[in-house]
């Protein structure tokens, strides 16, 4: 018995302790497959977060300085490690304000910069170096986007739903159905000296190009359709020469080119005649009558107040008002619905000097060392004008306000006076790809407030080729003009993406 009873013992045993290792077995299975399910999706969201699957790859973000830059920098936010793929849906804000000055101590030495480089540089007017932009390049998704039917004409595309448009942000395509008009006509908006259909410049193919922006649509622009937008409607251009080629080239689409002999003009109204011993008006004011719609553009080069020291006396100095509008702009405001303002290129000691402006600032001359600087000063006046038009919109709510931001230069070796040149016949790129304006001074004025920025600088910038160039009615041998566009060119496009958003 005792050995049978040993026996059954110990069978007993066995059996318990292979259940028991059955149960521990099946529980710790049970536990690896529920930790799997649950906890390890921690790490794998972590790396979905740092590599991006294809489908959210937006740009290469290509430097040629392998030097990468740590500082804390704000305008060097966007710079990244050679190759190195980010995701650019939510671009780091600037935070400029309008006494920094770090802006316009590097606006005159770095102007002529990469435009589709992603390091996000200033743009200044004063200087450029003799180096042509690299190319970035863009890489789509592998998924084909889908057409959203629900997007409207001049707004964000389905995959950036909750941001505005950046009108600022696309591509140069051939399209076979422009220019808008013909530079052999427009002969009764178009001065004789932007028209460079009638110059001996034989290339024309930057004519044909149209700016797509990349994540929206715009409607085409036709003279009925602006007119009948602007119906008893008054449009205002207020700025320099470029605000006034601006200004010819929206006559010229308005009307196709041709003859208009119903247009009226109204530059009386506006004050806007030639003076004795002047060789043309401060500006130009035209009516079409079908629709009751006015466009006009007034002459202020430094878009400050300009008052003579000694009405009485020619030769006066001038007080230039930094802090101050144009006078006009004071004056005529209240019957604008859309005020388009620029200023940049007469900002140096030359053009100051042989204005004889003297700046004021608080109604005296100054006295302070900074604002005497030109870029300070034309940084102190930018932020003043759109402050004051900023207050005044409340008050006129039909009332739309921009701000162009700086059209480039393109002087290679040299500048104007120095045998400067832009003698290439193609596009130094057909992308931009920058989140952020290229004229951060006039991006940062506008920030924060409700006039809106006509972001220019970037498209215009890859367009070298379509500047005036050699060929002038008058040439002046060794001086080419490489700020001014041949028309039809460049500003065309600025009056559309204008037109888009008006």
């Amino acid at each position: 018995m005792k050995g049978g009873g040993g026996c059954f013992f110990y069978e007993w045993r066995r059996k318990q302790l292979s259940l028991l290792l059955f149960i521990f077995v099946v529980s710790t299975t049970l536990i690896l497959w529920s930790w799997s399910n649950n906890n390890y999706k921690t790490p794998l969201l972590f790396t979905s977060t740092f590599f991006p699957a294809a489908g959210d790859v937006k740009v290469i973000q290509s430097n040629h300085n392998h030097n990468h830059s740590h500082n804390n920098n704000k305008d060097d936010d966007l710079i990244e490690e050679v190759q190195q793929v980010v995701n650019l849906a939510s671009p780091p804000s600037s935070d400029t304000q309008p006494d920094d000055d770090k802006h316009s101590a590097n606006h005159r030495d770095n102007h002529h910069e990469n435009i589709t480089q992603n390091v996000d540089k200033s743009v200044s007017d004063e200087r450029y170096s003799d180096s042509k932009p690299p190319k970035q390049h863009l890489v789509e998704s592998a998924a084909p986007k889908k057409h959203d039917p629900a997007v409207g004409v001049g707004l964000p595309m389905s995959n950036v739903k909750n941001r505005s448009c950046n009108f600022a942000k696309g591509k140069w395509v051939r399209d076979d159905s422009r220019p808008l008009y013909s530079g052999f006509g427009c002969k009764q908006w178009l001065s004789g000296m932007w028209a460079c259909r009638l110059t001996q410049r034989t290339d024309f193919a930057f004519e044909k190009l149209r700016w797509q922006p990349k994540d929206c649509q715009i409607d085409d622009f036709s003279g009925p359709k602006f007119l009948k937008r602007m119906q008893d409607k008054t449009l205002a251009f207020i700025g320099d020469s470029l605000g006034r080629q601006q200004f010819q080239s929206l006559m010229c689409m308005i009307t196709g080119g041709k003859e208009r002999h119903d247009v009226k003009d109204v530059g009386k109204e506006y004050g806007l005649v030639k003076k004795r011993g002047s060789v043309r008006p401060d500006g130009w004011a035209y009516r079409f009558p079908a629709t009751n719609t006015t466009v006009l553009y007034y002459w202020s080069a430094s878009l400050c107040n300009l008052q003579p020291l000694d009405p009485k006396n020619k030769s006066t100095y001038i007080a230039m008002h930094l802090d101050r509008p144009p006078a006009f702009l004071q004056r005529y405001i209240n019957r604008f619905n859309v005020v388009v303002l620029n200023t940049g290129h007469h900002w140096n000691k030359g053009k100051l000097d042989a204005n004889r402006w003297i700046m004021y600032v608080g109604g005296k001359p100054n006295t302070d060392r900074k604002i005497a600087d030109t870029a300070n000063a034309k940084k102190l006046t930018i932020y003043s004008i759109v402050k004051w038009v900023n207050g005044q919109l409340p008050k006129y709510p039909g009332l739309k306000a921009f701000y162009r931001s700086i059209s480039p230069r393109h002087f290679f070796n040299g500048d104007w006076n120095s045998g400067g040149t832009c003698d290439s016949t193609i596009p130094g790129a057909l992308e931009v790809l920058k989140n952020e304006s290229s004229d951060s001074v006039a991006s940062a004025a506008v920030k924060g407030t409700d006039v809106k920025l006509l972001d220019i600088t970037a498209l215009s910038e890859v367009r070298e080729e379509g500047h005036i160039s050699r060929y002038t009615i008058r040439p002046t041998p060794g001086m080419q003009d490489c700020l001014h566009w041949c028309l039809p060119g460049i500003p065309d496009t600025w009056n559309e993406l204008l037109f888009a958003q008006i």
